[in-house]
């Protein structure tokens, strides 16, 4: 998942009471952008922290158990699920049956097959077997607000287990859209989004990063519709109601993917293409035309590109995103859509986890560092690849400012790369700590030990661990067989601990600079003390990046004077790319700039991605203007993803438990 331009950011945490098994599984065989956290806020994730940390002082985490997760993983292995589920917008409903092949790794055992599931309504399980089908005894478990419901099924010798089942049309991973949510105002269009933990509500399954599967499904849509998903979609598929699918390489469960509506397809290159709504696939295309470039330049560098095709699809504004990794298709969204290729940025970010997250996963969200530091690293050098080192340098300088902001807002238990997430709901860890404090370590070994140096050992390290799931232990323990032993005078295990568990980043680590941002903070000085008259700041040749650092780097308080000069001598209001735009209407809350206030209203009632909209429902609440930010998400509720609703429900109604 996209870091700078979708990752959730915010540790608004709540206490939850995890009643997971024990689920450590041996990896012994294994060869191997930014919230402005207000302080109330951040005083919610410093006592959050604080009762995390009380609950588990006399327990250490242990490595490789997923805490998120009731699956007995130690006792049974889903191998391989089949699908054969029937899409009903009318119902809003996704009904059918998951066929699960499992292979029980302790002979001896007695135990139930335990599952993960939230509000999934199972009707029947039976046992399937070349002599015949039998009705399996199940039971649902406590049901716990964050995880969900534990299926307990007595599968005896069974090693093929069918479940019947519906989903609720409130499935947390699964977003309805009516006709006219969505760009051609026509059809009625579905997506999942499975990360972190919702793919059980959607499928009956161990749903944890760590359990791998392979997946085949058969897809009943209204007749009109195309179904797509995260496997070996045909773009010549004739659209007919019906539609397979294989995923022959095995996958995490968040990376299980399906959307439905009315999408073409149109190729970028041998290897790539896009789907979307007719109305947005022709300048989808032409902004993401480099993607084959991005794929064939990666390759070269990190590896062959193991997933056979990468196309990706454009979801409707409402997606709570930037994108999301679903491999041979990600989905996107498509407010990075900017008409200039200046938020290309995510595509390359989704791209790489083809080989750091979806090739090697991180075991527990504990580990997310593993998948998202590791990716927003790759993202940067595929950036410099395709366009040059300018780019790159201001990719690089833009995420240490995100991570210089979370670094100051974050309790220092919450700035831990390997973080403890004991009594936490995942879906509130992403930050910028995983995403750009872990690409700043690599970036720091590549300096140590060299550019060459360190793409032969990524070359390694995708071969070693491909297709696994591994903790950060794992990642230690490699390292220290390869370039800790290879470079004992540039690299020292202590340096590399201090990273990985210890709060902040260490003193004298590398900071990204980019001369051009260094020319729009003189620009802005200058303009803020008056010397430089607005007229003569020349704007010609300014990139999103350059636009978006001006606007970040000003006062929060500026006069109404200069409110009206930026807005009349830019056009700020009207600004088209929606990452300048969300920088300046930032500045028309807190300024209370009067003339922006409508953009602000058509902003948040017509993007769903939480990146843009909790700043400004947080913003609104901090400057007085409460009952305008509830009149506002109040309005566009009905079009925001149950993510998005949760988290800035959050903020506006903190009074609801």
């Amino acid at each position: 998942m996209d870091k700078k331009l979708s990752k959730l950011g915010l540790f608004a945490l709540t206490a939850l009471a995890v009643a997971c098994s024990e689920n450590k599984q041996d990896t012994s065989d294994l060869s191997a952008k930014a919230a402005d956290t207000p302080a109330a806020v951040q005083a919610l994730s410093q006592d959050a922290s604080k009762a995390n940390a009380d609950n588990a002082a006399d327990t250490a985490v242990q490595s490789g158990v997923d805490y998120h997760s009731f699956a007995n993983m130690d006792v049974y292995k889903v191998e391989h699920v089949n699908l054969d589920l029937t899409v009903n917008f009318d119902r809003k409903e996704i009904s059918g049956s998951a066929t699960l092949d499992i292979k029980k790794l302790n002979s001896d055992s007695k135990d139930p097959l335990i599952l993960d599931s939230r509000a999934l309504s199972i009707s029947k399980v039976e046992a399937i077997s070349k002599e015949g089908n039998r009705e399996l005894s199940f039971n649902m478990g406590e049901k716990d607000a964050h995880l969900g419901t534990p299926i307990n099924i007595e599968v005896g010798d069974a090693t093929k287990v069918r479940i019947s089942y519906k989903t609720s049309p409130q499935a947390s991973g699964v977003q309805w859209l009516t006709p006219e949510q969505t760009a051609g105002k026509k059809q009625p269009f579905l997506f999942t989004q499975a990360q972190a933990i919702h793919a059980r509500s959607f499928v009956p399954l161990q749903d944890s990063p760590k359990a791998r599967i392979t997946y085949s499904a058969t897809i009943h849509t209204p007749k009109d519709l195309r179904a797509v998903m995260s496997a070996n979609n045909d773009p010549d598929s004739q659209v007919d109601g019906e539609y397979q699918f294989e995923m022959p390489q095995a996958v995490p469960s968040y990376l299980l993917a399906l959307a439905v509506g009315d999408l073409d397809f149109k190729a970028m290159g041998k290897r790539t293409g896009v789907y979307a709504e007719p109305s947005m696939l022709e300048a989808a295309a032409a902004e993401f035309e480099d993607t084959e470039a991005m794929l064939e330049a990666t390759e070269k560098v990190f590896g062959p590109y193991r997933w056979d095709r990468y196309d990706l699809l454009i979801l409707p504004p409402s997606f709570p995103f930037g994108g999301m990794e679903n491999p041979r298709l990600s989905f996107i969204t498509p407010t990075v859509i900017a008409g200039d290729k200046s938020l290309t940025a995510l595509i390359a970010h989704e791209l790489a986890h083809s080989w750091s997250g979806n090739l090697v996963t991180n075991a527990a969200w504990r580990d997310l560092w593993l998948n998202e530091g590791f990716t927003t690293y790759l993202t940067n050098r595929i950036m410099q690849l395709i366009y040059g080192d300018e780019r790159y340098k201001m990719e690089m300088a833009l995420g240490y400012e995100d991570l210089q902001a979370d670094l100051k807002d974050f309790a220092p238990r919450d700035q831990i790369m390997a973080i403890d997430l004991r009594g936490r709901d995942p879906d509130d860890v992403f930050s910028n700590i995983p995403y750009e404090k872990g690409s700043l370590f690599l970036f720091e070994i590549e300096n140590a030990i060299g550019r060459d140096n360190f793409d032969e050992f990524l070359r390694t390290y995708f071969d070693a661990f491909g297709f696994k799931s591994i903790t950060t232990e794992d990642f230690l323990a490699y390292l220290d067989k390869t370039l800790l032993l290879q470079y004992p005078q540039k690299l020292s295990k202590e340096r590399v601990l201090k990273w990985v568990f210890e709060p902040g980043i260490p003193a004298d680590a590398p900071k990204p600079y980019s001369p051009a941002f260094e020319t729009v903070d003189n620009i802005r000085a200058t303009w803020l003390d008056g010397s430089l008259a607005i007229e003569n700041i020349d704007s010609s040749k300014w990139t999103s990046h350059e636009w978006k650092y001006f606007l970040d780097g000003m006062p929060e308080k500026l006069s109404p004077e200069q409110m009206l000069s930026l807005d009349k001598q830019f056009s700020l209001t009207s600004a088209g790319n929606n990452e300048v735009a969300h920088s300046w209407l930032m500045l028309v809350v807190k300024n209370d700039y009067q003339p922006g206030f409508k953009r602000v209203h058509s902003f948040l009632t017509s993007i769903g991605r939480n990146k843009f909209l909790r700043p400004l429902y947080r913003a609104l609440k901090e400057t007085g203007k409460l009952e305008l930010a509830r009149e506002i998400f109040n309005e566009a509720k009905p079009g925001y993803h149950p993510l998005s609703v949760k988290v800035n429900s959050r903020i506006l109604y903190p009074e609801d438990k």
